[in-house]
């Protein structure tokens, strides 16, 4: 494996996308310090018992991912960078750089994760990488890189500290090593996902050809005789289900209202006189 070497860790029957999870959190706390009391969305990780605001608030916050993992090779450490591991869009334009850490965990239940209070919301690339949701109950976060290349026959070893509890909710967590292509990394939903989909839309085009080749539609034009008789005789309430297209075939004309007859139609425009009326 040539580096940078990925290392994520999954989640599975994890509903990151639950509406009030969702919206537990305050993007304008989480910007701006002035706003640090704007916590109307985060209950109950809003303020502690003695009524103090908590930085950042909200249930996903409180519920920060927070095993670790150490790394070696041969006896020697492998070093994990964890930096540039968060959007630059979210570093940059969601979590202010003279945000910091307040009263975290703070209060009345107590989660697992931790802040440095020193360190800018900013710069908690770990924070930042959580809280960007996900949209299924499987998923990935990136926990940091290994800037050096593992050939095949290397050992490497890894020390996990379980801290975050999955079993409540009957989760499973993996550890995951991968590298990316110019395309991005492997993902085999977005590859099902596109293959349902095309199948689905082939077999209604299949169907649709079909349709059009065994029994086509027939030509239709607009006749004023239906408008006529429609603005002088059908009830306001029933007017909208008028069918204001009509087919002429030799001497016939064909009409549909939802059951509604027409009546002295040949006294309506010249164009019908000598036709044959008939109800489709």
């Amino acid at each position: 494996m040539q580096a940078p070497i990925f290392i994520y860790y999954q989640l599975d029957n994890y509903y990151q996308n639950h509406r009030r999870y969702v919206k537990s959190r305050s993007d304008k706390q989480l910007w701006n310090k002035a706003s640090e009391s704007d916590t109307s969305n985060c209950s109950p990780e809003d303020k502690t018992k003695g009524n103090a605001p908590i930085v950042p608030c909200g249930l996903i916050a409180w519920s920060l991912f927070n095993d670790t993992y150490k790394f070696s090779m041969n006896n020697k450490d492998l070093t994990v960078n964890k930096k540039n591991i968060a959007w630059s869009s979210d570093r940059g334009s969601k979590f202010g750089p003279n945000v910091y850490p307040k009263n975290f965990q703070s209060g009345e239940l107590i989660g697992g994760g931790k802040l440095d209070e020193s360190i800018p919301l900013s710069e908690q690339e770990d924070l930042i990488v959580w809280m960007r949701t996900a949209a299924l109950p499987t998923f990935r976060k990136l926990y940091g890189k290994i800037e050096t290349d593992l050939e095949a026959n290397n050992e490497i070893e890894i020390v996990i500290q379980n801290n975050y509890n999955t079993y409540e909710f009957g989760g499973k967590k993996n550890l995951v090593l991968s590298t990316t292509t110019w395309i991005g990394g492997k993902n085999p939903f977005l590859g099902m996902a596109y293959l349902v989909v095309g199948g689905l839309s082939l077999f209604c085009a299949i169907g649709f050809i079909l349709l059009y080749v065994i029994k086509p539609r027939l030509n239709c034009t607009f006749s004023p005789c239906l408008a006529m008789w429609t603005m002088t005789h059908m009830p306001p309430q029933h007017m909208w289900q008028a069918m204001l297209m009509w087919h002429l075939e030799g001497q016939k004309c064909y009409y549909g209202s939802y059951g509604v007859k027409i009546a002295n139609l040949l006294e309506i425009h010249p164009t019908c006189l000598g036709t044959e009326i008939q109800g489709s």
